[in-house]
């Protein structure tokens, strides 16, 4: 479990340009205990503390395994990967660009291209032992929008998971509140031994979104 300090709340007063939201937005990020925390030591994001929490429950990383981290930017997940997993073990895909990690091998390139499937083989010498997903996409403030949109990207994070992955291996990727949609549940449950949803404690309360863990990869 993270430990957490309690503070005072910093009060954001409404700027004369600045909107409700992005003044709420700020807020937010100045009074999360985890935001803090990230910064004091030096992590990419507070996400960080996800996968750690996710990691620390389902014991997905040792040392020596082989890491695949879809839509890596700004690079948190990959970060505590590396370090538990050892240097060269990690192999990260984003569209967007990110600084590089040390030990962690990186490319920007959309993960639904055969060049990203082919970049992980290259990286990792073959198939990969977990392939964990944080990504997500905008929100538009409708919820229903919202959903289909991360359930269609957890879709195809879990079929590019079913091509890479190696027998026994873990799959992790976020959802929305509610879990994973009843179709694409029934095939993970055919293909892995265990699927379980999580929510981290550093995952904010008020936040719809969640995980899902499939362990024990049956193999294609």
């Amino acid at each position: 479990m993270v430990a957490v300090s309690n503070r005072l709340k910093v009060k954001v007063k409404t700027a004369k340009y600045r909107k409700k939201s992005s003044t709420r937005w700020l807020s937010r990020q100045l009074n999360d205990p985890f935001v803090k925390m990230a910064h004091e030591n030096g992590y990419r994001s507070r996400a960080t503390f996800k996968i750690m929490e996710i990691d620390d429950k389902f014991h997905l990383f040792k040392m020596g395994k082989k890491v695949a981290d879809i839509g890596a930017a700004p690079g948190g997940w990959s970060d505590v990967a590396v370090k538990r997993v050892g240097k060269g073990n990690v192999a990260a895909i984003d569209i967007l660009d990110m600084k590089p990690i040390d030990g962690v091998h990186f490319k920007q390139v959309d993960f639904n291209l055969d060049e990203a499937k082919q970049f992980l083989y290259d990286s990792l010498n073959g198939k990969a032992d977990v392939v964990i997903s944080d990504i997500a996409p905008n929100t538009t403030g409708n919820q229903s929008l919202d959903h289909l949109q991360i359930m269609a990207l957890v879709e195809q994070a879990f079929y590019f998971a079913v091509e890479v992955l190696r027998t026994g291996g873990a799959f992790v990727a976020k959802v929305r509140q509610g879990g994973t949609e009843a179709t694409l549940l029934s095939e993970m449950k055919k293909r892995f031994s265990t699927v379980k949803h999580f929510k981290p404690e550093s995952s904010r309360k008020e936040s719809a979104e969640t995980y899902v863990v499939a362990q024990g990869f049956k193999g294609e």
